[in-house]
């Protein structure tokens, strides 16, 4: 005697959820193109405000208090000082004597 269990047919189908990846593609591909032209046209706009504008220029004013002889002075003696310095360092011989020579 041969026993029967009741077995469930398996059953492969192409189906259930899938998505279409074509579909994703195309939306961020046309997203991205319109960032893109929405990028260029705020620029151009904001460009041709900014250069409509009027540039602001800085009245004549006294210039004598804006540089200082004494301070320019200064500050040139200090790179000359610096010079020298540097070519006396250049110029000096080196109190270390390479071994290797």
């Amino acid at each position: 005697m041969e026993i029967k269990f009741f077995k469930k047919e398996k059953v492969f189908k192409k189906g259930g959820i899938k998505l279409k990846p074509d579909i994703y593609w195309g939306i961020a591909l046309l997203l991205t193109v319109l960032v893109v032209l929405f990028s260029l046209v705020f620029g151009l706009l904001l460009f041709f405000q900014v250069n409509k504008e009027v540039t602001l220029t800085v009245e004549e004013s006294n210039k004598s208090e804006m540089v200082n002889k004494e301070r320019l002075d200064k500050v040139l003696n200090y790179f000359v000082e610096r010079e020298k310095r540097s070519t006396e360092i250049l110029n000096s011989t080196s109190p270390i004597v390479d071994p290797s020579l």
